[in-house]
């Protein structure tokens, strides 16, 4: 066992603003290496267990590259197929599990389970998404709008739509980096005050009208107004969430040079238009393959801790 203190990486306020000063330069480092094609294998022989309670696409091809790229190995792990769906105790499958591998990334349901399995774990442990929590999607769109605009910091992000676990980790990302967070979702939908801390809320203000929103905002982002787990609420939802699709005339709201995000998979005509989505302020291609590269510096700084460039 490694004598250094295990790190985790459960949600956002994990890190402090120095640390995601240095991720982010690191995923740029990264990032260049991998359009050079340079080969760079710092964690070769390490191993990668990807345990999947929720299906992915993004979440696993870009945690299975990127291990890969950086010299190691990962193995996929369907809560199915294992002693986890069986009744396994969470803690029991830590010990186990994290006896085998180095680093351990969880997309699972509730931030009960991920936090009860890092308690029990030897390695470090990744939130890949939980019920509450997206830290790694939200870590690619901040590093996505560095790389477009450079700091985020004092900057304005609209959000449209559900208070969702993507909405609760931009409310961390805010207090953190210092921007300004605006979310406007329907009634029913918004946020639970008594989840934010005391710190979150001066960065955030809550909005009904989107279009209020987003005026002068430097980022939109969006996400499905049903998201995965609440499927049984999909009707209600789509009548609920009617006036909040991104189209072009709320993005002529915010600040002429805002980019447009959305995590994905995106339903074009319901949370955004088509016209927004594919059209010339959106960066959804950029964001979706900075997943890989901000989880490259996510593992690299979890196992081997700062490396000069």
């Amino acid at each position: 066992m490694n004598s250094k203190k295990i790190r985790h990486y459960l949600q956002f306020k994990d890190f402090s603003l120095d640390e995601y000063t240095y991720v982010f330069e690191r995923a740029r480092y990264l990032k260049q290496k991998f359009k050079n094609y340079e080969t760079y294998h710092p964690l070769h022989d390490c191993t990668l267990a990807m345990i999947f309670e929720k299906n992915s696409t993004r979440t696993r091809l870009s945690f299975e590259a990127g291990i890969h790229q950086l010299g190691g190995h990962a193995v996929f792990m369907n809560t199915k197929d294992t002693q986890l769906g069986r009744g396994e105790p969470i803690e029991d499958a830590a010990q186990v599990i994290s006896r085998m591998v180095d680093i351990i990334m969880i997309r699972t349901f509730g931030q009960d389970i991920l936090q009860r399995f890092a308690d029990h774990s030897r390695v470090p442990v990744i939130n890949g998404l939980t019920n509450e929590y997206h830290p790694c999607q939200v870590l690619a769109d901040i590093f996505t709008y560095y790389e477009r605009r450079e700091s985020i910091s004092g900057k304005t992000v609209a959000w449209i739509g559900d208070a969702n676990n993507m909405a609760y980790t931009w409310a961390e990302a805010a207090q953190i980096l210092g921007f300004k967070l605006r979310i406007s979702a329907p009634p029913g939908y918004q946020l639970e005050r008594a989840r934010l801390s005391a710190e979150n809320l001066p960065w955030i203000e809550e909005y009904d009208d989107p279009f209020a929103a987003c005026e002068g905002a430097d980022l939109v982002t969006t996400d499905v107004w049903t998201s995965m787990g609440f499927e049984a609420e999909n009707e209600a939802r789509r009548q609920a969430f009617t006036q909040w699709c991104v189209n072009t005339e709320m993005m002529a709201q915010a600040h002429p040079e805002a980019l447009f995000m959305h995590c994905l998979p995106a339903h074009r005509g319901e949370e955004v238009t088509a016209e927004v989505i594919d059209g010339p302020q959106s960066v959804v291609w950029e964001e979706a393959e900075n997943r890989l590269h901000v989880q490259k510096a996510l593992m690299e700084f979890l196992l081997l801790g700062r490396i000069g460039h």
